[in-house]
């Protein structure tokens, strides 16, 4: 995970023609946490993986994920982004219809915050088991098994699992048509 996220930080960032410095500055990550991202020196979590794709106008997806890797079938275990989230891509972005597809897993007593998104992007979960408390407008709501959610993801959101076992559920990431490269 470590080499296909540096591979992918440092591909899109030569690509941009943009030095560390001016990476660093469009992120909101510090210059130094991107460089030790790129030699694999550290892992980012969510949190940090999310300033990056939205300081390089990029899905998520496309920087957790292989680059030209897509399969129509895929049957992955989930992996550690961060010692949060478990997640799986289950569809990497697609430009046509400008969004991207994840299954998360979240551990009891676990909490994830995540800053506002881009201007325009919501998300949709789709519980599959447990509970989830979402923070949105600053207040939390509790989503059980088989709850639904859309919500506006340019506002500051949080994730919490109140409960004794883990919450799977997925969650799908919609970008405004042609906001992002590649849409």
């Amino acid at each position: 995970m470590k080499a296909i996220i540096a591979d992918n930080i440092k591909w899109y960032r030569s690509e941009k023609g943009w030095s560390l410095s001016v990476a660093a500055q469009k992120t909101g990550v510090s210059k130094a946490m991107l460089g030790q991202l790129e030699r694999q020196e550290s892992s980012p979590t969510m949190a940090t993986m999310w300033k990056i794709a939205k300081g390089f106008d990029l899905p998520l997806s496309v920087l957790i994920e292989q680059r030209n890797q897509m399969q129509e079938i895929r049957s992955y275990r989930h992996e550690n982004l961060d010692d949060i989230f478990e997640y799986r891509t289950l569809f990497a972005f697609d430009p046509v219809l400008a969004c991207e597809m994840f299954s998360l897993r979240l551990a009891p007593g676990r909490a994830s915050m995540s800053t506002a998104h881009a201007t325009g992007v919501v998300e949709d979960i789709v519980m599959l088991s447990g509970e989830l408390d979402m923070l949105l407008d600053d207040q939390w709501q509790r989503l059980v098994t088989g709850d639904v959610l859309r919500f506006n993801a340019d506002q500051k959101h949080g994730y919490k699992n109140p409960g004794i076992e883990d919450a799977v559920f997925h969650n799908i990431i919609h970008y405004p048509k042609g906001a992002l490269r590649g849409s």
